[in-house]
């Protein structure tokens, strides 16, 4: 138990950094890049849940209940979902790291929270995958994507999807685990208190999966739809839509530039367990490649509005239809007061007619 104490903290995965380094005290003795960094991670944190959770909100009142349905909006509506749940999260985070790094929820919220970051990790890169699938199909192979874009079909691989997505974020409700440590509770993963060889093993195997089935292979199959939908359209002359598929693509870049430097710094976190020689770099660059990673939950919205005409005409008409309803509603509530006093006012004469 005491080697285990000697290496537990964490930040959003598995920080596996002597316990000594993130002590209050260390911070009195000069520590203070460290508490700057985590500010920023702080700041970061906070911005992703301010602008994230209206922002998905209005992207999911327009494509669940306000647009009609299609693929595309059930693609777009699953996405946003994704990232609205795990702000909803984001709260008992920012709590942990402005505590200090101590969990007072109790270890079932600890396995929920990791589980939704994982869940929305996985689940994101899933549907801006078959969203570039779908629209590499649609344009280059219209005859198969008449007889099978349909619905139905969609709501299946939906659902397939977010399936995949909680079976592979999983062991996260297995492994994570609280800890009283330094009259602090840490929120950490518990791979084994034990066997520091199985506890390696099973560190290098999720990490490595994350990468590979959560990165890699989607980047890999978005690169290559895109590249051969280029090809394809100068070949062929297609006319596709620039705007729609402007918007695809910096949602997909977004997405890159956000959990890349997440992805890369977990790899790189691996070595630690080796050598403690990019110490310093990693307790630097794993919190702020965190936050940046959060960050991608409230980009999307951002982006339909700032590159999508048909998503600024819709967010122009539904605002002005609001307004509209309201100052009518304000209208008629004020018709209606003005309706009850008058007649209070008339039964108030009559009676005072009839004494």
């Amino acid at each position: 138990m005491e080697d285990l104490e000697e290496t537990l903290f964490e930040e959003f995965e598995n920080y596996t950094y002597p316990m000594d380094d993130y002590s209050p005290e260390s911070d009195l003795e000069g520590e203070a890049p460290l508490g700057m960094v985590h500010w920023i991670s702080l700041g970061l944190y906070c911005s992703a849940f301010v602008l994230g959770i209206p922002g998905n909100a209005i992207v999911i009142w327009f494509t669940g209940f306000k647009w009609k349905k299609t693929v595309t909006t059930l693609w777009f509506l699953n996405l946003a979902i994704a990232d609205f749940i795990f702000l909803l999260f984001l709260p008992l985070y920012i709590s942990y790291v402005a505590m200090n790094f101590h969990w007072p929820f109790g270890v079932w919220l600890c396995k929920a929270n990791s589980f939704v970051a994982q869940l929305n990790m996985f689940a994101s890169v899933f549907f801006l995958m078959v969203i570039s699938l779908d629209r590499y199909v649609h344009l280059i192979h219209p005859v198969i994507a008449h007889r099978h874009r349909t619905l139905r079909n969609c709501q299946i691989v939906i659902v397939l999807i977010w399936l995949l997505a909680s079976l592979i974020g999983g062991p996260s409700l297995y492994f994570r685990d609280t800890l009283e440590l330094n009259n602090r509770t840490i929120c950490y993963q518990n791979f084994h208190e034990h066997d520091p060889d199985l506890t390696l093993m099973r560190h290098h195997v999720l990490t490595w999966v994350k990468f590979i089935i959560g990165y890699l292979s989607p980047l890999l199959t978005m690169s290559i739809c895109y590249l051969c939908l280029i090809i394809k359209v100068k070949k062929q002359s297609i006319l596709v839509s620039n705007r729609y598929s402007l918007t695809i693509l910096a949602v997909v870049l977004a997405f890159l530039i956000c959990w890349t430097p997440y992805h890369l710094f977990s790899i790189w976190e691996l070595m630690i367990h080796h050598s403690s020689y990019f110490h310093q770099v990693l307790r630097a660059g794993i919190p702020l490649s965190t936050a940046l990673a959060f960050l991608n939950s409230c980009l999307n919205p951002i982006l339909y509005v700032l590159i999508s005409k048909k998503f600024q005409a819709h967010f122009r008409s539904s605002v002005a239809e609001i307004l509209k309803y309201t100052l009518w509603e304000v209208s008629c509530s004020g018709m209606v007061g003005e309706q009850l006093r008058n007649s209070e006012t008339k039964n108030s004469c009559l009676l005072e007619t009839a004494q």
